[in-house]
């Protein structure tokens, strides 16, 4: 079984135990309050195993099965085949704690603040397969995955630092986003040069992902 697949199976899990009992989600939501007030700190983690609803868990889940299969492949070629499930499981986890932790400082004195869900590593991931293959398309929203990961950014920024009051969080979706970036680059920086390279092959004939 892969990595993908348990994180897969323990979010889902957990997940659809905090639909039926809302006391869980209570108990693991990322609360800046309480993580300030009580010293809770394991909810920066915890809160990417709860979702708020069903299709909230399909979403992230989703895309955790489409990405996350393919980027911990990688992770094995780059890193070797013992070493990159490891990596890729490090990489999950820190990209939930990035996502939460600029929220975590923004509303520390906000008891009304919280948050759930996979979007901080499931931010990290797309942006990852964007850097190893920018010229691949997406096919919705049917653009080039460089293109998708700029716009994404770039509107979850503008949405973070307007407060927009949809009910997404913008700011996990961001920084997680940011630190798949850093994750990467830091840990692996001759992809800097395979990036780049692809960037000026420029784009061929579409090859959707």
């Amino acid at each position: 079984m892969s990595l993908t697949i348990a994180i897969l199976i323990v979010t889902g899990l957990i997940s659809y135990q905090g639909l039926q009992n809302h006391s869980i989600v209570e108990k693991l939501k990322h609360h800046p309050y309480s993580e300030k007030r009580n010293k809770e700190y394991y909810r920066l983690l915890s809160s990417g195993f709860v979702h708020g609803s069903m299709n909230h868990l399909l979403i992230n889940g989703f895309v955790l099965y489409m990405f996350g299969g393919m980027i911990e492949s990688t992770f094995s070629q780059l890193y070797g085949s013992t070493m990159g499930p490891m990596v890729f499981l490090v990489l999950y986890l820190t990209a939930i704690i990035a996502g939460d932790l600029p929220s975590h400082f923004k509303h520390q004195d906000n008891p009304r603040y919280s948050a759930v869900g996979a979007s901080g590593a499931t931010s990290a991931l797309v942006l990852i397969y964007c850097l190893i293959a920018p010229w691949n398309w997406f096919i919705y929203p049917p653009v080039p995955a460089i293109v998708f990961g700029i716009g994404y950014i770039f509107y979850s920024s503008w949405a973070d630092r307007t407060n927009r009051a949809d009910g997404i969080g913008h700011s996990a979706h961001l920084y997680g986003a940011l630190w798949g970036i850093v994750f990467f680059f830091g840990t692996q920086p001759r992809m800097i040069g395979h990036f780049f390279n692809e960037l000026m092959q420029g784009p061929s004939m579409p090859n959707f992902f």
